[in-house]
């Protein structure tokens, strides 16, 4: 599955994209400060930010996709199908990534989510998966937070989704799938964000920038308000030429802080 679109300046047609997806799981810090989000460290043999710090997520297949359907006839939901298919693959993806079933209803028994996790790996379709464990996506639980689509000719092209969800106080840990991902972590987007400055962690441009925003807020009702005062628009980079050289940059207006960086400094996946 791709997805095709036009180039915001231009008008002209872009290569198609992957279409994927992204959780950005909020909990609550153990000694109530700021709220903590989940990082997986991606493994460097990986062709797509190999050796970096993301979010939770992957490419949309095309089982979330029928499975996306079938959810629009059983619950009568509005949402677009890709829409739904989006939602369903970060759900999927998190789960396959770090074992917490979270944006679904009835996942409550850790031995149930651990088979899951299992069946999963093992390519087992979502749909499936839930029709066995009688569990129902919740897709009304993540929030639209971002939708990144580099408009440049990259070696692999992602159109991606970011959403919110609030996973509280997590009864399950989060355990790295060791595939994919070498390891992972909890902390505030101010910690990630120090991490990366001191060079303990990698960040991508996308990731960093998402961090920034995130960073203006401490817990997740205050980011989810934001998320829902600023409706997602397709957010698209660009290169920038300058007198101290090329600057990658996003538009403003999609309520991020930081709009560029040096393209000499930026990791782009």
């Amino acid at each position: 599955m791709t997805i095709s679109t036009l180039h915001p300046k231009t008008g002209e047609p872009l290569p198609p994209a992957i279409p994927a997806a992204t959780l950005i799981i909020y909990r609550d810090a153990p000694h109530g400060h700021q709220s903590e989000l989940l990082m997986v460290v991606r493994a460097q043999s990986m062709a797509f930010a190999g050796g970096a710090a993301v979010f939770p997520g992957g490419k949309v297949d095309d089982a979330d996709v029928d499975f996306a359907s079938h959810i629009i006839k059983q619950q009568s939901l509005i949402l677009p199908t890709d829409e739904i298919a989006a939602r369903l693959a970060a759900i999927r993806e998190t789960l396959e990534e770090t074992g917490l079933a979270l944006g679904i209803v009835g996942a409550h028994d850790p031995h149930q989510v651990a088979e899951a996790r299992a069946m999963a790996h093992e390519a087992i379709s979502f749909a499936d998966i839930c029709a066995k464990m009688r569990w129902q996506p919740d897709i009304l639980s993540l929030t639209p937070w971002a939708r990144w689509r580099p408009p440049l000719l990259e070696k692999r092209v992602f159109d991606t989704r970011f959403y919110l969800i609030n996973a509280g106080n997590v009864p399950m840990e989060a355990k790295v799938d060791a595939t994919e991902n070498k390891s992972l972590f909890w902390g505030s987007a101010e910690q990630a964000l120090h991490m990366a400055d001191k060079g303990e962690i990698k960040v991508i441009f996308p990731t960093r920038r998402n961090l920034e925003r995130l960073a203006q807020f401490d817990v997740f009702d205050a980011a989810n308000a934001h998320a829902l005062d600023h409706p997602v628009e397709m957010v698209m980079t660009y290169i920038d030429e300058r007198a101290d050289g090329k600057w990658l940059c996003i538009p403003d207006g999609h309520g991020y802080p930081v709009t560029e960086e040096h393209l000499s400094s930026a990791m782009r996946g």
